[in-house]
């Protein structure tokens, strides 16, 4: 054993959740062009698109993007919840 490596931890293992999603097949095709135009795969744009909601709120959400009761109203008939 050298002495470089010896005060090294050794790094924490990366777990990852597989999640699925459905699209249209004029979906699909919109999303294929859009990459196939900006030279890159359909996973990499959409995790860069969905970027500041995977990092920013592992902890904690902000009490400003909480769902708010008069929000919920919208789709409530005449505006009475059943």
């Amino acid at each position: 054993m050298s002495l470089q490596h010896k005060g090294r931890k050794k790094r924490k293992k990366v777990r990852y959740t597989k999640m699925s999603f459905k699209l249209s097949m004029r979906q699909k095709k919109s999303l294929m062009n859009y990459c196939h135009a900006r030279k890159t795969t359909p996973t990499r744009l959409i995790k860069k698109m969905i970027k500041p909601y995977l990092e920013n709120y592992s902890r904690e959400v902000p009490e400003e993007l909480y769902v708010t009761e008069n929000q919920l109203d919208l789709f409530e008939e005449d505006g009475i919840a059943e």
